[in-house]
């Protein structure tokens, strides 16, 4: 994991499903600090977590091309080859926006 991003993570934030000490062992493995993000302890329907939208955005970003929205690779390594040209993508678009 830090390979392909040249060693630059340093926090993840993570859901309360992380919390064990498996998950703290790994991520300091690599260097990564951990940081579960916790419901409120008094929730009542839609409650919004912090850095949650991070994540939920990124996805529906890349539901918008249809070779992600199915499951039709064999290969996680061609999945994988796809999540990064879609995100590559979007961020070229994104520069040229900013251009514009």
């Amino acid at each position: 994991m830090q390979t392909d991003t040249g060693g630059t993570i340093e926090m993840a934030y993570v859901d309360q499903g992380y919390t064990g000490p498996n998950a703290v062992e790994a991520a300091q493995s690599h260097g990564i600090r951990l940081e579960v993000v916790k419901y409120p302890m008094a929730k009542r329907g839609f409650v919004l977590l912090p850095r949650r939208w991070v994540v939920e955005r990124s996805f529906a970003w890349a539901a918008r091309f249809r070779r992600l929205v199915r499951d039709y690779e064999r290969l996680d390594t061609t999945l994988k080859g796809f999540h990064y040209v879609v995100f590559a993508c979007l961020m070229i678009a994104n520069i040229f926006k900013q251009l514009a």
